[in-house]
């Protein structure tokens, strides 16, 4: 009984959301404590099982189970890290150099000089969506609530709607877009190609914005939200932001260039990969050889993030010359940053591996056999499920495809991709008082509580159950097998 696999991912669950919730473990010691807990009630033969069912050797899958708990977790915790390590240290330079910079402000005042003021929260929505792809949500959010404050002082109303946009684009992109946290873990975990996961995030989070919009101008109209002062972002400063001279900002493609860069060399290097034959790519000749010889090169996605971070660097030099200590110091940060999101995703890693020990996809797929289109909404709950009790995107989506993570090797009737984006959607199930988040919109926004539940909660979880049901949807009509 105790050796069951829903037993032990029963076990593994509890002392996650136990662990951060009545403990207050940091993250990084929670999935790890889990995943010791949950290695130590594997049996050997489930450990052996699990081996075969990977391709290995009996002899490999024997040795496998006969390591000691620590190195199986370790080598697990090492694995993770060199998938996701470098994409998210170079995704946190290319943030904080983009807002150092004024890269990201470009951005949105060019979107907004486009739209025009009337469309302003067109602008707010599509410019936080594209910010957040490179960028952590509470980083956008803190960059777009002060130019929303000020757009809504011109406005003179309208600023709840200018907030749920902002709150909208930023939190979908970081779910569903690599290279966040959550979608590299996705891509690295389920075996995702990461361009197919780019534009499988990039297609649904359009869809999951629109009705995102539509419930914004819907609370809106409903609920008139005055503009606040506060001791943090005062009225007069905002006001005085909204006049501040453009003319010192970085030009729209330098702003534009630490995202483009290792956005379109992973896209092109994912198309060359899916419209040329492997073999046709190596028996070729010529110039069109070259170019595709370039484009694998530069596509492959550590590299073309190193790429996108030294643009973004070149930037923040170019516009802060006399300034190399500021320099220095937001590089600096940023790594900090990104060390302790890597040691809890890497921390992850090595619970999912664990869980995937004990044989706990093979009793899924067994108990859906019947009907695996099942698998997806099921995906999608589990994740909202450890959301809603522990408040972390991140930490749900780890341990929803550490549970799912070995459906990727089975015979599904549609891609796994659908499965990662049914995750990175159920992240965004139920957003409340244990969610970081949701006090950074509270405060920032001068929201209260009551205003926040009532708007900002049920906002993600519209747009959540959107992105479930277009997945659903897509899985159906285009199961990309």
């Amino acid at each position: 009984m105790l050796q069951d696999p829903l037993v032990i991912l029963l076990v593994g669950m509890v002392l996650v959301v136990g662990g951060i919730i009545a403990f207050r473990l940091n993250p990084f010691l929670a999935l790890l404590l889990a995943a010791l807990v949950v290695a130590w009630m594997t049996p050997a033969a489930s450990i052996v099982g699990y081996g075969l069912s990977r391709g290995m050797s009996q002899a490999a899958a024997e040795a496998l189970a006969a390591k000691p708990i620590g190195d199986r977790i370790a080598t697990a915790f090492g694995t993770t890290t060199g998938q996701i390590g470098i994409l998210i240290a170079m995704a946190a330079i290319i943030g904080k150099c983009m807002l150092v910079s004024g890269a990201a402000e470009r951005i949105v005042r060019s979107i907004l000089g486009v739209t025009g003021e009337k469309k302003a929260p067109v602008a707010f929505i599509s410019g936080s969506f594209f910010l957040g792809i490179p960028v952590f949500f509470d980083t956008v959010f803190y960059l777009m609530i002060p130019l929303a404050k000020a757009m809504a002082m011109k406005l003179k109303g309208n600023y709840l709607l200018l907030v749920l946009c902002v709150t909208a684009g930023a939190a979908m992109a970081n779910s569903l877009v690599p290279p966040t946290p959550g979608p590299l873990f996705l891509i690295a975990e389920m075996n995702i190609p990461i361009g197919m996961m780019m534009v499988g995030g990039f297609l649904v989070g359009l869809v999951t914005i629109a009705v995102g919009y539509v419930f914004a101008v819907w609370a809106n109209r409903r609920w008139e939200i005055p503009l606040r002062d506060s001791l943090e972002a005062p009225l007069a400063e905002i006001k005085a932001l909204s006049e501040k001279n453009s003319s010192n900002l970085p030009g729209i493609l330098s702003s534009l260039g630490p995202i483009i860069i290792p956005l379109g060399l992973i896209s092109a290097k994912a198309g060359v990969e899916t419209f040329f034959a492997p073999e046709a790519i190596a028996q070729g000749a010529g110039v069109g050889q070259w170019i595709i010889g370039a484009v694998l090169f530069f596509g492959e996605k550590n590299l073309a993030l190193i790429l996108g971070a030294l643009a973004a660097l070149i930037t923040v030099i170019r516009v802060k010359k006399g300034e190399r200590d500021q320099v220095i110091n937001s590089v600096q940060t940023a790594l900090t940053s990104a060390g302790v999101i890597i040691l809890i995703t890497a921390a992850g890693g090595a619970f999912g591996a664990m869980l995937q020990q004990t044989g706990i996809s093979g009793r899924i797929a067994g108990l859906t056999a019947n009907y695996q289109m099942a698998l997806i909404p099921l995906a999608f709950f589990i994740t909202a499920l450890v959301r809603t009790a522990q408040g972390s995107a991140t930490v749900a989506m780890i341990t929803a495809s550490g549970i799912l993570s070995g459906m990727a090797t089975t015979s599904l009737e549609y891609h796994q991709l659908y499965l990662g984006l049914s995750i990175a959607c159920g992240s965004k199930l139920v957003p409340w008082m244990n969610d970081s988040g949701f006090w950074i919109v509270c405060k920032m926004s001068n929201l209260t509580e009551k205003e926040a539940l009532k708007t900002f909660s049920p906002l993600l979880t519209i747009m959540g159950f959107a992105g479930l049901a277009v997945i659903m949807l897509a899985a159906k009509l285009f199961p990309l097998i």
